[in-house]
């Protein structure tokens, strides 16, 4: 088994929205395990605004979370 997710805490503003981008990858291969239905499934939502919305949404939660655990980068 890989190791999971240790911590939120990262060092720049940058480096949490990485994590907030690898967060949302990671939920969505959970979801759907099969690589190739994601892949499959990939142009319709490409191309789809609504769906890119909906990435967005759970990006820019992801980040809000990690920018709260990181006290806002107010070191």
């Amino acid at each position: 088994m890989k190791a999971g997710l240790t911590t939120l805490i990262t060092d720049t503003p940058e480096a949490g929205f990485a994590l907030a981008v690898k967060l949302s990858q990671k939920g969505v291969a959970t979801t759907q395990t099969d690589p190739a239905i994601r892949k499959a499934l990939r142009p319709s939502y490409a191309h789809d605004a609504n769906s890119l919305i909906a990435v967005s949404h759970v990006v820019a939660t992801h980040f809000q979370t990690i920018a709260a655990a990181n006290d806002y980068w107010r070191k």
